[in-house]
């Protein structure tokens, strides 16, 4: 029985606890809170990953950027294109929630909210204040989003000016990142028990309406996706590397195809190398570093989302958040998309962080979780495809870029 189980792809045992999470709450009604403690149980399983997950994959990351003096142009290049095109990511994202606000008018009367979260912007001073962490033990604790993050980026740099010293460092943080990843891997197997107990949960306590407002979600997660492959990264393949895009999607479709599937740009990793240098012409050297930095660092669709799925908690649950909360979501959001691992379900780690930095109940995880899984498969797929539009830039701007080696198509 487990073998048969454990046979099924993860995507599809989800959609198929999806599918009959929807049917039970519909037809059991209120009563289906009774097995909300599943989901419960799921969400609180994440929220134990979020602090050693950011940790450790934040400063594994920051390492795998190596010696910044030694990588010089391609470096640069690379890790400006991936902070660049992650701001404007997470703020197509809230752009996006809060035009067409897909949480409002929908009435959460009946879903009990737990402590709300404090929102960590007071003030400009006392945000940049704030960001040192004092005791970084504490930080962890309490899981404070912006001294933990400038602690772990601290922490990476330092490793990298130790040079040949902090090699024993280097690789206790990298081990570490990939026993968390595969501890993550472990939780994510619970997910169609979440998925199930939590979907069937909202279908039942707050009707069809819920779903149809997830249902918004959805297709404003898909609709930022397609925003940021068809409009940003079609912008910079034309304007700095100057190839023809059309070849460029049909040298990077068997990545895009697995990234979608998997929902993991770490194992998507490997195909996606494969398509840079046989069909996109990357070098290797190029192709290697960068999208390997970018299956580590580089996450615009969990960026773009992060920012979305925050404005659809706070209008869900009611927050009034202004400008300024919005800067603190957009720096969050990026930050964190950084230090989330390449694996599926990472997108629900990474809302704890950015949910408890402006105050939006960590409710809105539960609310959400039962379509994660069909979001984070084209968050992925625009993950992967960013990694293969920067490494294609950057070798262009390098002149690492055999173009015979293109795909034979016209120009578009």
């Amino acid at each position: 029985m487990l073998r048969f189980w454990f046979a099924i792809p993860l995507w599809q045992r989800v959609i198929g606890a999806l599918i009959l999470g929807i049917a039970l709450g519909l037809v059991w009604g209120p009563e289906a809170r009774s097995i909300k403690w599943i989901g419960d149980f799921f969400i609180a399983s994440i929220k134990m990953l979020v602090v050693p997950l950011i940790f450790f994959s934040l400063v594994s990351g920051i390492i795998a950027i190596g010696d910044l003096r030694k990588l010089g142009a391609v470096g640069g290049r690379a890790v400006l294109l991936f902070l660049i095109t992650g701001q404007i990511a997470v703020w197509i994202g809230l752009g996006l929630g809060t035009f067409f606000a897909p949480g409002v008018g929908l009435d959460t009367s009946a879903i009990e909210i737990g402590e709300v979260p404090q929102s960590n912007f007071t003030g400009w001073t006392d945000m940049i204040v704030a960001t040192v962490p004092a005791n970084p033990v504490q930080v962890m604790a309490e899981g404070a989003v912006l001294p933990l993050i400038v602690f772990s980026l601290l922490i990476g740099i330092g490793i990298l000016m130790a040079r040949d010293e902090g090699t024993p460092a280097a690789r206790v943080f990298d081990s570490g990142a990939v026993v968390m990843q595969k501890v993550t891997g472990i939780v994510m197997e619970l997910t169609p028990f979440g998925v199930f107990a939590l979907i069937a949960w909202v279908a039942g306590t707050m009707g069809p309406d819920a779903l149809v407002a997830l249902g918004k979600l959805v297709a404003l997660n898909y609709a930022g996706c397609l925003i940021l492959i068809l409009v940003l990264y079609v912008g910079i393949l034309k304007l700095l590397a100057r190839v023809p895009v059309r070849d460029f999607f049909r040298g990077i479709v068997d990545a895009m195809a697995v990234a979608y599937s998997t929902a993991s740009s770490s194992a998507t990793l490997p195909v996606t190398m494969r398509c840079l240098q046989r069909n996109l012409g990357v070098s290797r050297s190029v192709s290697s570093f960068t999208a390997s930095l970018g299956a580590t660092v580089n996450m615009d669709g969990t960026a773009m989302y992060l920012g979305l799925a925050t404005l659809f908690g706070a209008q869900i649950f009611g927050v009034d958040l202004g400008f300024g909360d919005y800067v603190l979501v957009a720096v969050t959001a990026t930050l964190g998309s950084i230090g989330a691992a390449g694996i599926p379900g990472t997108g629900l780690i990474m809302m704890t962080l950015v949910f408890s930095s402006v105050g939006v109940p960590l409710e809105t995880i539960a609310f959400v979780a039962g379509v994660d899984r069909i979001m984070d498969m084209m968050r992925t797929t625009t993950n992967v495809t960013s990694d293969a539009a920067v490494a294609t830039t950057v070798a262009a701007m390098v002149n690492e870029l055999d173009r015979g080696e293109l795909v034979s198509a016209d120009d578009v």
